[in-house]
C-alpha cells in the first residue's frame, strides 16, 4: 500500500487528542476575543461632547464669566426637540457688540461628558475624532476589520504550506509586537497602521488554532468542541467591560490585552500542548513528523499503547521509509473541481450573509437599548445561546438541516421587519430583530465549521480562510453605513434581506458532513458523499475498516469510498452492490457490513 492509500487511514487513527490538548485550543480563544472586541470600546462614541469655551472670541465684559455663564456666552443651544449644547460649534460676536451673530469652529478643544461604562479615555478623546475628524472612527473600524481579512486569505494559505503550529506560533509573536505598537501609538496615522497589520496577526492566529483543533478530533466531537471554543470567545467578549472599568485608560486595556497574548505564546511553546496537525502532515506525505506527533501524545508508548496504535505505529513507519518529498497543493487547485468550488461559494456567501445581515437587526434594537450594552453584552450572549443550539441541533439533525432552519429564520425575521416594521408594535420589532441576531450568528458560525468539514486537509486552511474574510467583509458594512450617516439603511435592508432568500436555495446543494470523516485530498472531497444526491449513510465512517482487505479499482475515488467492481466473483457469486454506490439500492449490502 502507498502513501496515498494508507495515508488517509493513519490520519484518521491519530484523531482524538487528550482533554489537555482541547482545553489548550480553547483558552486562548477568550484573549483573541478581548483583542477583537476591544474595538468596541476603544472607539466608542463619547456619550456627549461640546466644544471648550474660548474667552478669547467674547467680548471684553463676558471674558471673567465661569461656570454655566460661561457656557451661556461661548456655545449656541440644539435646536427643539433636541437638548443641550452644539457638539461642534462656538458663538461669535461681532467686533465688542453685545449679542453672537453667528457661529464658528471650535477653537480649544472638546469637552467629553464621562461614560455610564467602558473605557474614561479612548482615542477618540485623545485626539479629538469628532465633528470634523469623526470620519477617522468608521475608516479605523474598516482599517481594523480588513486586516483581519488580509489575514484570514494570506495567513491561511500559509497553513496549508508551513503547518498549523508554525502559522500559529508566527502569528502570535506578530500580535504581541503589534500589540505593544499599538499600545504606544503617539498619532493617529501610526494607530491606524499598526491596527491593520494587529488584526491580521490576530487573524492567522484565529483561523491555525480552529483548523488544527477540527483536524485532531474524530466526527462524533468536532462539533462540540468546536462550538465550545465559540463560548470562550463569548465569554471574553462580555468580560470585556469588566476590564475597561479596571483599566479606565485604552492603553492599559491594550497592554492588557497584549499581555493575555504573550502568555499564550509562551504556552504555544509547549508542543504537547499545541502539536501540529496529524493528518495536515500525513495528506503532505509527512509520516515521520506525524509519528512524532504520536509519541508526544502519549499513544506510542509500549506500555500504554493499544493494538490499534501499535499497528498505526507500525504503519506510520512503513510510510516514513519511502523518504518522499512533502506535497503541498494551491487554493487555485479548487476551480479544477466541480463541486468543492460550488460548496466554497455557497458557505462564503451564506457566512457574509450571517454577518452582514446583523446591522439590520442592530439598528431596530438600537433605540430600546443603550449604546453600550448592545455589542459587548447582547451579541456575544447570543453567539453562546447559538452555539449552544447548534450543539443540540446540527449533531441529531445535520449541518445542512440546520442551516437551512437558521438561514429561513433569518430571512422570515429580515422579510417582515422590512415590509411591516412601521406597523408593528414595539414588542413584535422586539423580537423579530431578536431572533434575527440568533438565527444570523447561528447562520455564520455553522457556515464556518459546515465549510471546515468538506473542504480537503490539503487546501483547508486556505478555503476556511476565504470564507471567513467573507463574514468580516459582511462585518464591514457596519462602520460603512456610519460614514454615510445610515442613509442608505432601507436598500442595505432589502438587499441582504433578498440575498437571505436566495441563500436558502442554494443550501439545498450543499452535502451532508455529520459522521463523516474529514476529507483528506481534493479526490476525497470531489467522490460520492460530497454531492447531496448521494445515499451514503452518515454513519459509514466505521465501514472502512472493515472493507480495508478488499481489492479496489480506479473508480476515480478513494480506498475507503470506492465500491466494489461488480466483475468480482467469488465462488461463482457476483459481489452485491456497496454502500456507497449513488445508482444502487440499499436493499441490497455486502455481507461484510452485517
Amino acid at each position: 500500500m502507498d502513501v496515498r492509500a494508507r495515508g488517509p487511514r493513519a490520519a484518521r487513527s491519530l484523531a482524538g487528542a487528550p482533554w489537555p490538548v482541547a482545553a489548550a485550543s480553547w483558552l486562548p480563544h477568550a484573549a483573541l476575543a478581548l483583542a477583537l472586541g476591544s474595538e468596541l470600546l476603544l472607539f466608542a462614541p463619547p456619550p456627549a461632547h461640546h466644544c471648550r469655551p474660548d474667552p478669547a472670541l467674547l467680548p471684553p465684559r463676558l471674558r471673567a464669566l465661569r461656570g454655566p455663564a460661561l457656557l451661556r456666552a461661548s456655545l449656541p443651544r440644539l435646536p427643539p426637540p433636541a437638548r443641550g449644547w452644539s457638539p461642534c460649534l462656538l458663538l461669535r460676536y461681532p467686533g465688542a457688540g453685545p449679542a453672537p451673530n453667528r457661529t464658528g469652529p471650535c477653537t480649544r478643544g472638546w469637552h467629553f461628558a464621562p461614560p455610564a461604562a467602558g473605557l474614561l479615555h479612548t482615542p477618540v478623546t485623545q485626539w479629538n475624532l469628532v465633528c470634523g475628524d469623526q470620519w477617522k472612527v468608521p475608516v479605523e473600524q474598516m482599517s481594523y476589520l480588513l486586516g483581519w481579512l488580509l489575514g484570514f486569505v494570506t495567513l491561511g494559505s500559509a497553513c496549508d504550506r508551513f503547518g498549523r503550529r508554525a502559522i500559529l506560533v508566527v502569528s502570535l509573536v506578530l500580535a504581541t509586537v503589534l500589540g505593544i505598537g499599538v499600545t504606544l501609538a503617539i498619532n493617529y496615522p501610526m494607530l491606524l497602521s499598526l491596527r491593520l497589520l494587529y488584526g491580521a496577526a490576530l487573524a492567522g492566529a484565529f483561523l491555525s488554532l480552529y483548523v488544527a483543533r477540527l483536524e485532531i478530533f474524530d466526527p462524533d466531537h468536532r462539533l462540540p468542541f468546536s462550538m465550545v471554543a465559540n463560548l470562550f470567545s463569548s465569554t471574553g467578549t462580555i468580560l470585556l467591560p469588566g476590564l475597561a472599568a479596571i483599566c479606565k485608560d485604552w492603553r492599559f486595556l491594550q497592554g492588557l490585552v497584549t499581555l493575555s497574548l504573550g502568555l499564550l505564546l509562551f504556552f504555544s511553546g509547549f508542543p504537547s500542548l499545541f502539536p501540529e496537525s496529524p493528518p495536515w502532515l500525513v495528506a503532505t506525505q509527512q509520516p515521520g513528523r506525524a509519528r512524532e506527533i504520536l509519541e508526544s501524545l502519549g499513544r506510542a508508548s509500549p506500555e500504554d499503547s493499544t493494538s490499534e496504535d501499535t499497528a498505526l505505529v507500525a504503519e506510520l513507519d512503513g510510510l516514513s521509509e519511502r523518504k518522499a518529498l512533502p506535497r503541498y497543493h494551491s487554493i487555485f487547485e479548487v476551480f479544477n473541481t466541480q463541486l468543492i468550488w460550488r460548496n466554497l461559494l455557497i458557505l462564503a456567501f451564506t457566512t457574509l450573509l450571517g454577518n452582514g445581515i446583523l446591522y439590520n437587526f442592530t439598528q431596530n434594537l438600537d433605540p430600546y437599548l443603550p449604546r453600550f450594552y448592545l455589542p459587548c453584552l447582547l451579541l456575544p450572549g447570543l453567539e453562546a445561546a447559538a452555539s449552544l443550539l447548534l450543539i443540540l441541533m446540527a449533531q441529531r439533525c445535520g449541518r445542512r438541516a440546520s442551516l437551512l432552519l437558521w438561514t429561513i429564520l433569518t430571512s422570515l425575521a429580515a422579510l417582515l421587519l422590512l415590509s411591516l416594521g412601521q406597523y408593528l408594535p414595539t414588542w413584535t420589532v422586539l423580537f423579530l430583530s431578536g431572533l434575527g441576531l440568533l438565527a444570523s450568528q447561528a447562520m455564520a458560525v455553522l457556515s464556518i465549521f459546515f465549510a471546515s468539514e468538506i473542504l480537503p486537509t490539503t487546501i483547508r486552511g486556505a478555503g476556511l480562510g476565504l470564507t471567513m474574510a467573507a463574514g468580516f467583509l459582511g462585518q464591514v458594512a457596519t462602520p460603512i453605513m456610519s460614514i454615510s450617516n445610515n442613509h442608505g439603511f432601507f436598500l442595505h435592508h432589502m438587499v441582504f434581506a433578498s440575498f437571505a432568500v436566495l441563500s436558502m436555495l442554494c443550501i439545498l446543494l450543499l452535502p451532508e458532513s455529520r459522521g463523516r470523516n474529514l476529507p483528506e485530498s481534493l479526490e476525497d472531497a470531489e467522490g460520492p458523499g460530497s454531492s447531496p444526491l448521494s445515499l451514503r449513510h452518515p454513519q459509514d465512517h466505521h465501514l472502512p475498516l472493515l472493507l480495508s482487505s478488499q481489492k479496489r479499482t480506479s473508480y476515480g475515488c478513494r480506498q475507503y469510498s470506492c465500491p466494489v467492481v461488480p466483475s468480482q466473483r467469488t465462488g461463482g457469486q457476483r459481489h452485491p452492490p456497496t454502500w456507497d454506490h449513488p445508482m444502487e439500492s440499499h436493499a441490497t449490502q455486502d455481507p461484510t457490513r452485517a
